[in-house]
């Protein structure tokens, strides 16, 4: 019977590759790999004739699970909503542990990003937050207290 071997990534398509990938680095991600994506190969998995796509690769630092970020070059992107709440159907957030919650909250509140609510704190163990980043995109921070 096959089965999965490990989770390697999860996508993600923006418009401003630049601005998001920044975000992600300033979160501890690192830089893996840029490319440009096109051909039969990307046209037949993806299922959009003619696509051309630019993807930047992030990866944990302990080299784990990475995050794709793909902008579209052709055909134009599409837009989704911005403002989707952890309610509505489909990919809602990425989540990372840090190693201090607050810091990375108060951080990225300098950069412009708020919480999409507040800090909360389930049974003593964790602290954890949502953060509206670029694009909407929303991250959760959980920060590990015992």
């Amino acid at each position: 019977m096959s089965r999965i071997i490990r989770f390697d990534h999860v996508g993600v398509t923006v418009e401003d590759l630049e601005k998001v990938a920044a975000f992600f680095v300033g979160l501890g991600l690192e830089i893996e790999g840029r490319t440009f994506v096109e051909g039969e190969f990307i046209d037949t998995v993806i299922a959009i004739p003619d696509s051309r796509t630019e993807i930047l690769m992030l990866r944990t630092p302990d080299g784990g699970t990475a995050v794709e970020l793909s902008s579209f070059v052709r055909p134009v992107p599409r837009q989704g909503s911005p403002y989707a709440m952890a309610n509505e159907l489909g990919l809602r957030s990425l989540s990372f542990e840090v190693d201090d919650l607050q810091a990375q909250v108060d951080r990225l509140a300098t950069e412009g990003y708020g919480l999409v609510g507040g800090i909360g704190e389930y049974e003593g163990i964790w602290r954890m937050a949502y953060v509206r980043g670029p694009e909407g995109i929303i991250v959760a921070l959980a920060e590990r207290l015992s």
